[in-house]
């Protein structure tokens, strides 16, 4: 399957896509020292976010899929160095509007959690009548 979607994104800040399929995305994030967030390594959570992001709108895969909203919890710490995996399922879908279900890993360790809603216009969201 192809990426339809998001294909502009920077893959070093928001992860690459590594598993696609319909109603599903795996992105990996290598997080690095510009993501730090202190002295010590910790890495900014909204690069965690960011990819699985990501991984939510590459799993309904559609050009114009926005994020309207999310509910997300933070599981433990990401530092600099460790890979970040964002698994996205989709499992709602009612017309334009989808849930997704994303889970962020590093290595076995549950890192990240949410659901995001999204909408699917049918022109991109810029776009003005």
């Amino acid at each position: 399957m192809e990426l339809r979607t998001h294909l502009s994104i920077d893959r070093d800040l928001c992860g690459e896509v590594v598993e696609l399929s319909n109603g599903y995305a795996k992105v990996r994030l290598v997080t690095t020292k510009q993501m730090a967030a202190d002295e010590r390594g910790l890495v900014h959570g909204g690069f965690t976010f960011g990819a699985a992001d990501f991984a939510a709108m590459a799993a309904v895969n559609d050009p114009y899929v926005v994020l309207v909203a999310a509910e997300v919890r933070f599981l433990a710490p990401v530092v600099v160095g460790d890979v970040v995996e964002c698994e996205a399922r989709v499992i709602e879908r009612e017309g334009k509007k989808g849930r997704i279900e994303v889970v962020g890993s590093v290595e076995e360790r549950k890192v990240f959690e949410g659901i995001f809603s999204t909408y699917t216009p049918a022109q991109h969201i810029l776009d003005r009548s």
